[in-house]
């Protein structure tokens, strides 16, 4: 058996190559990512052969291409590689050497490598959620000026024509010459990003069709296309997460935990370093749930959270069980019920 870590960089890779007794037995080497013939050489020679890879923008073409060769492709949290980010000297191929002796020590925290299909749409979520903030931020800066002379307009208005027509009958006459540009300005992009956003939302729905775990998704309120395809993309498979807990921990949604001696257990606030995506769709779910299901076991469960100890916390303890349910549909096929197992059964 052996262990190949890989420091991966965009022009370059550095290999080191340990056996299962520690000993060195190739590299460092320093390899250009167009010599594939020598990377494919290199490797080649030790088999059975795991390669660590951390994450980074140059992990999936390893990934790829190393798909197929009979060697086990571990991704690394680059972020929980605290003995690599603390070192008091680094260089490539100290780091190369020390992720293949961590992981012979069963100290790399592993991560999930998605396939290149869930990479794409990746892609195609993140890029439709950055439009839609810079939408966000430019909306929030014409509310800003409208704030600036005393008037207020709800939220969501100042996209409709409606809205618009408020600020230049109400807003317009007390706003001076500069400020009159700058939301015309703002009014100008917005109109170039709204088409965009409105494609994007069209490939999504296109994307999502060809994906079963999405139309199942869509049988939840609160969860629409978008939604759907982004969980889709950040759990399946499914069988990753042994148990609903596991989901509900990978997407940042359990409370910090610590013990000491004969202490209890104390339930801190939720971690920071989780999948954000995973965790902002959820907690958003729980929102539009409550809105369009105001009977459902969810909305009364969160009414009941929500009276007790503030809508904060009873939107995240909520978002904790949606993704509970979640983990149960994408395991059993089966769709969205208003009423809890028990009253079903």
């Amino acid at each position: 058996m052996f262990v190949a870590g890989i420091d991966a960089h965009a022009t370059y890779s550095v290999i080191a190559i340990v056996s299962n007794t520690g000993q060195l037995v190739a590299g460092p080497i320093r390899i250009k990512n167009t010599q594939e013939d020598r990377l494919n050489g290199l490797l080649g020679q030790f088999q059975p052969l795991e390669v660590v890879v951390e994450t980074s923008p140059a992990w999936p073409w390893l990934f790829d291409r190393l798909q197929g060769q009979g060697i086990d492709f571990v991704l690394a949290h680059a972020k929980r590689l605290r003995v690599i980010a603390e070192s008091n000297y680094k260089s490539d191929d100290i780091d190369a050497e020390l992720l293949a002796r961590m992981r012979l020590a069963g100290l790399i925290p592993e991560v999930h490598p998605k396939c290149i299909e869930q990479r794409e749409q990746a892609v195609l979520l993140r890029n439709r959620a950055r439009l839609v903030r810079e939408r966000t931020r430019m909306v929030n800066r014409i509310h800003a000026q409208i704030h600036n002379v005393g008037l207020h307009l709800e939220r969501g208005r100042l996209l409709t024509q409606d809205g618009r027509e408020w600020v230049r009958d109400v807003a317009w006459p007390l706003l001076g010459a500069e400020r009159r540009l700058f939301i015309d300005m703002q009014w100008a992009l917005i109109d170039q990003i709204v088409p965009m956003i409105r494609t994007l939302d069209r490939r999504v729905e296109h994307v999502g069709r060809e994906i079963p775990a999405v139309a199942l998704l869509e049988t939840v309120p609160g969860i629409g296309p978008y939604r759907a395809l982004l969980i889709a993309t950040e759990t399946l498979p499914i069988t990753r997460f042994r148990t609903p807990g596991h989901l509900v921990s990978y997407a940042g949604l359990a409370p910090r935990s610590s013990q000491s001696g004969l202490r209890p257990i104390r339930h801190g606030s939720i971690p920071a370093g989780a999948n954000r995506w995973l965790r902002g769709t959820f907690v958003r779910a729980v929102v539009s749930h409550v809105t369009h299901a105001p009977d459902s076991w969810l909305s009364q469960s969160y009414e009941l959270i929500r009276q007790r100890l503030g809508w904060q916390v009873a939107r995240v303890a909520t978002a904790r069980r949606l993704a509970r349910a979640v983990h149960a549909m994408l395991r059993t096929g089966e769709v969205w019920h208003d009423e809890p197992v028990t009253q079903r059964n």
